[in-house]
């Protein structure tokens, strides 16, 4: 043990090692910092930008919140940048309490407070809006903290945090902080590429451990064990990322008990499993002491009957004083909604709820419903929250259990499984720092459910982060106005996109030129003459004996297939391929719809047509319904006659024959073979017969043939006797050629390849008249003022004045259709549309739109999306002053509603901007966004 004068030795070279300004933040803080934050909050210290990698909830949010300490200390700037608005409103409450409000801003679209502070919290879209608009804002900016910066894969708006990234000053430091990728030294490397010096760290310990639990019934078993340890659901298992550990060989033993197996399994009529019902997994949990929960269920509908569930069971997880203190702080955050809005809001059971513990989280809620939840969540009041997974990527809230039901969700189109990266999103939220000294991570059990699987999902801790950056019409505009053409195209060319493929390039581009290398050792060497050119020789006689041959099998199936059109029902016909060949006799001749349906008839509900409606197939070639010499019913198709079908004889059958009969089906049978038999040897009609030396012959390639086979024979390295051993070297260069060039035309593809999409994007605009060459035009200028993803077609309803004259609720509806996108556009029926000119707007709208995409679609691009016409009466109605239970209904909740509407007007004050605030447009844009702003859209809350 050290001495004290040692310890405090110690201590004074630390402070010395810190500085002053790192010593007085930790002093902010009643813990220590870990190792990763000292290391990362140094480097900051030192004049280097940082990038963060670490575990939800490990605390790499210290390290923004320091660049926000050594801004205020310098007398500088720092933006602090989230993903979303709830977090931004949240990182501003924090930022707020501890520097005062006059030190701290916030700019998110919906608020604007402050904005000029020393330290700005925003959205990262604001920023990159300022970016683009030479912001005087941007004046004095030392910092820029980008959380969540793993957000850059999102597909949608991913390229945003990679253009901060590009277009910030030098002078900037960036503070990156993300989730635990696996890549975070390529990104780090990327970081310091564009941005200069840059320090990774990752840390993959988590400050609080995970343990992961399966719950079979009401039981709860560890994921893993020990090797020495018992498997019982009363053991302990193994916390994640600690010493080795195995699958829970009780898991495995119950997922090969045969008692799981549907009824009627091979195993007998066993019970079926049921997974336990929410409320019995709520009170095991807090039976346990594993509360607050936050169980992910992937569906909004799912987390409010969650919650009724859970009432109706009579679950209470409350004290009547908490229950109290509660309901203060519910009707304190909704005292300005008015109590007319309160029952369509369903108020009233989202308060009974609450007042026990309970509630859901999940996007289709208000906003200020869900910002309560999270207060009285953090607050411990609220125990067990039932959300859907955009909680996970969101606001800052842990708790002591995740619980996630199953593993797979809807994504719109088909059920797909959890990715070990949204596994660790989701559990990531287990386990609270300086509260709970362990998480627990716990997923419900369903039949079919492979533990070993789940534990490949537990075990994977990391996942690739992977940019989906592309240029877009506004970024074109912005860019080439800025710095021009030529350098704009450079600027995209140090994107992390490029940058990513560039490192795969590298790796393809090394196969390709060993494989060259290999291809010249390849090379064939003979003494009789060129190899080369005797191998070309027969491979291309080899290519036209093929073609050939395919072109005689066409022919043979076109003669079939003419031979089973002149079918009639009655005809004895000879079958010559298929799995039983021989003699049959017509019932249907499969050539129509109608004739199919009979045949159907005749077999008795066999129906041969399921797979192939009106009994032809896609080709439309017939499907004859044959009784055969053992009398069997089939359908039979061309694939059925390598020859013309052969008519030997017919016979009459009756009109009331059935092939539900086997009586029947024996008659017809013996009139058959007693029909052949008076035949005379060789008879038959012929009718359908093709004499093997008539048809169609293939005249072009024969002569070629005949001439390559001469010269084949000619060659002096025919006769050579290692041919075949030539032969089959040659073969091998070929293929090896092959695949160099297909390698070499992957690397062409990938070189360049943002550069290649931006000349097309400005292909585009200018052909519309956006650019001239490295000119931006007025209507350019226009387009470079609207950040939305249908930015083209609303710059080009603005130059051709689609809007003009339209009334501010008549601008809300037609301008939806930029903005709104329906959550299940395949399920939704004809739109409801407000009466006057807003329909005749929007068609013409949706006729813009066509133009463009056509115009996309030659120059290989596909931006666009087609307007939605969804939100346009909803949007018409509130704007001009309708209540809110007119406008909501059962596909448009109020949670979808607010967002919308805020979209909404948050396009209608670009195009206010972009058409002149003074114009008569510029004037009914800022109108709409007016008439829009009440009720419970203004309901915006801060902090």
């Amino acid at each position: 043990m050290s001495s004290p004068a040692r310890r405090y030795a110690a201590f004074s070279k630390q402070q010395a090692e810190d500085g002053p300004e790192l010593t007085r933040f930790q002093a902010l803080y009643d813990f220590s910092f870990d190792e990763f934050q000292l290391r990362a909050c140094r480097a900051l210290n030192e004049g280097h930008g940082v990038l963060v990698a670490a575990p939800t909830g490990s605390g790499k949010t210290v390290v923004g919140e320091f660049a926000v300490h050594l801004a205020l200390a310098e007398g500088r700037k720092c933006f602090y940048t989230t993903p979303i608005k709830a977090l931004s409103n949240q990182k501003y409450g924090d930022l707020v309490r501890r520097y005062g409000a006059a030190s701290v801003g916030l700019l998110t679209g919906d608020n604007s407070i402050n904005g000029e502070a020393p330290v700005v919290v925003m959205t990262t879209e604001v920023l990159r809006n300022m970016l683009y608009g030479g912001s005087a804002t941007l004046a004095g900016l030392s910092y820029v903290v980008l959380d969540e910066v793993h957000y850059l894969a999102d597909a949608f708006r991913g390229a945003v945090w990679e253009e901060v990234i590009i277009h910030l000053p030098e002078s900037v430091r960036v503070v990156a902080l993300s989730a635990t990728v696996s890549n975070a030294e390529e990104f780090g490397d990327w970081l310091t590429q564009v941005r200069g010096g840059t320090t990774v760290i990752v840390d993959e310990h988590r400050p609080v451990p995970l343990w992961q639990h399966v719950m079979v019934g009401a039981r709860l078993y560890d994921l893993f064990v020990e090797d020495d340890a018992g498997a019982g659901p009363g053991k302990r298992g193994q916390a994640h990322g600690e010493r080795a550990a195995q699958v829970n060989p009780e898991l495995l033993r119950l997922a090969r008990r045969e008692q799981w197996a549907p009824p009627g399994g091979r195993g007998g009529r066993g019970a079926r499993y049921r997974p336990p019902r929410r409320p019995q997994v709520i009170g095991r949990l807090d039976a346990d002491g594993l509360l607050p929960a936050i169980t992910f269920i992937f569906s909004r509908a799912g987390c409010d009957a969650a919650v009724r569930q859970c009432l109706d069971a009579g679950l209470r997880l409350t004290t009547p004083d908490e229950a109290a203190v509660i309901t203060e702080v519910a009707e304190r955050r909704t005292a300005d909604i008015p109590d007319a809005d309160l029952p369509v809001l369903g108020y009233g059971e989202w308060l009974t709820g609450l007042q026990r513990g309970l509630a859901a989280h999940h996007a289709g809620m208000l906003p200020t419903f869900k910002e309560v939840v999270e207060e009285l969540f953090e607050a411990g009041l609220v125990r067990a929250v039932f959300a859907t997974e955009t909680l996970a990527l969101g606001i800052n809230m842990p708790a002591r259990t995740v619980v996630i039901e199953r593993l797979d969700k809807w994504n719109g189109e088909a059920h797909l499984a959890l990715t070990p990266g949204e596994y660790t999103q989701l559990t990531g939220r287990a386990g609270r720092r300086g509260i709970d000294v362990e998480g627990h991570g716990v997923v419900l059990w369903h039949p079919g459910m492979d533990p070993a699987a789940v534990a490949g999902l537990a075990g994977t801790r990391t996942y690739p982060l992977n940019s989906s950056f592309r240029p877009s019409y506004n970024m074109a505009v912005n860019l080439v106005g800025q710095v021009g053409l030529e350098r704009a195209a450079a600027l995209l060319e140090s994107s992390f996109a490029q940058f990513q493929a560039d490192r795969a390039v590298v790796d393809i581009a090394r196969r390709a030129r060993r494989s060259r290398e290999a291809l010249a050792e390849e090379a064939v060497s003979c003494d009789r003459g060129d190899f080369a050119e005797y191998a070309r020789l027969r491979k291309e006689l080899s290519e036209l004996e093929g073609a050939a041959a395919r072109q005689r099998s066409s022919a043979r199936r076109a003669e079939a297939l003419r031979s089973l059109q002149t079918l009639r029902r009655g005809d004895i016909i000879r079958v010559t391929g298929g799995r039983r060949p021989g003699v049959a006799v017509v019932l249907d001749p499969g050539l129509s719809a109608a004739s199919g349906k009979a045949g159907r008839d005749s077999r008795g509900g066999r129906r041969a047509e399921a797979a192939v409606p009106g009994g032809l197939p896609r080709d439309g070639s017939p499907l004859p319904l044959v009784l055969t010499a053992g009398r069997q019913v089939k359908r039979l198709s061309v694939a059925d006659f390598p020859e013309p079908a052969t008519v030997l004889d017919r016979v009459r059958i009756p009109a009331a024959f059935s092939a539900r009969s086997p009586r029947a089906r024996r008659d017809l049978a013996s009139t058959v073979r007693n029909r052949l038999a008076a035949q005379p040897a060789g008879g038959g009609r012929g009718a359908g017969r093709a004499d093997a030396g008539e048809g169609p012959r293939p005249s072009q390639p024969q002569p070629e043939i005949a001439r390559l086979r001469r010269q084949l024979r000619r060659h002096p390295c025919h006769d050579c006797p290692d041919r075949e051993d030539h032969a089959r070297q040659a073969e091998r260069h070929a293929r090896l050629e092959r695949e160099v060039e297909q390698l070499e035309a992957a690397v062409a593809g990938r070189s360049h390849v943002i550069a290649r999409t931006f000349q097309r994007v400005c292909a585009v605009l200018g052909r519309l008249g956006y650019l001239e060459g490295d000119t931006v035009t007025p209507d350019g200028r226009r387009l470079a003022d609207l950040y939305t993803e249908l930015d083209l077609l609303a710059a080009e309803c603005l130059r051709r004045d689609l809007w003009g004259g339209l009334g501010p609720a008549e601008l809300a509806a037609c301008v939806s259709a930029l903005t709104f996108e329906a959550r299940k556009p395949e399920d939704a029926g004809p739109p409801r549309l407000p009466g006057g000119p807003v329909r005749d707007v929007l068609a013409a709208m949706v006729s813009v739109w066509a133009g463009l995409a056509a115009a996309e679609e030659e120059n290989k691009l596909a931006f666009l999306r087609e307007p939605d016409l969804g939100f346009a009466w909803a949007a018409h109605a509130w704007a001009r002053g309708k209540p809110l239970e007119s406008v909501l209904g059962p596909d448009l909740t109020p949670g979808d509603f607010v967002r919308a509407v805020k979209q909404l007007m948050d396009l209608l004050g670009q195009i206010a901007v972009a058409a002149g605030r003074d114009t008569p447009l510029g004037v009914t844009a800022r109108q709409s966004a007016e008439a829009l702003r009440r009720g419970v859209v203004a309901y915006s809350s801060v902090g």
